[in-house]
Parts: C-alpha cells; sequence; structure tokens
C-alpha cells in the first residue's frame, strides 16, 4: 500500500515560505538591530527573506575536478 500525499514525512515538507510569522520577523528585526524591547509587535515593518541555495555546484567546478581524477589515474596507469 502506498503513502497518501498528504502524509509526507517532515524534512520533505520543508521549504521556502514568503510569508514568515511574527515571531520569525522579530527575530530577523532582531538580527538587523532594528527591534528594541519598547518595540511594539503589531504593525511590524516589512522584512525581507530569502532562502539561500544549498547543494548546488557548478558544473565547471564538476568538470574540473572530474579532470584532475582522471589526470591522476592516467599518471598511475603509466607508472
Amino acid at each position: 500500500m502506498s503513502m497518501d500525499k498528504s502524509l509526507k514525512s517532515k524534512n520533505l515538507l520543508q521549504r521556502h515560505r514568503n510569508v514568515l510569522t511574527r515571531a520569525e520577523r522579530i527575530a530577523a528585526l532582531k538580527d538587523t538591530n532594528r527591534w528594541t524591547e519598547e518595540s511594539r509587535p503589531i504593525g511590524l515593518p516589512k522584512v525581507t527573506h530569502r532562502k539561500a541555495a544549498v547543494g548546488k555546484k557548478d558544473k565547471e567546478k564538476k568538470k574540473g575536478t572530474e579532470a584532475e581524477a582522471e589526470a591522476t589515474t592516467e599518471e598511475k596507469e603509466q607508472a
């Protein structure tokens, strides 16, 4: 029996969200020193939220490392 689409594991449901919760917005404001303890949590200013790309490799770097690996294996074979 297969699993229903709505019952995926937690790590598969983590993705970039455009809307932040109030607590997340306050944390972002604290990081940029725009929040003080006297500030009110109602009417918060807008906060930009960009998710950094993680795990992407450049094709050129990958090709370069593959070429180096091939060169070392050829040197070993010739020796």
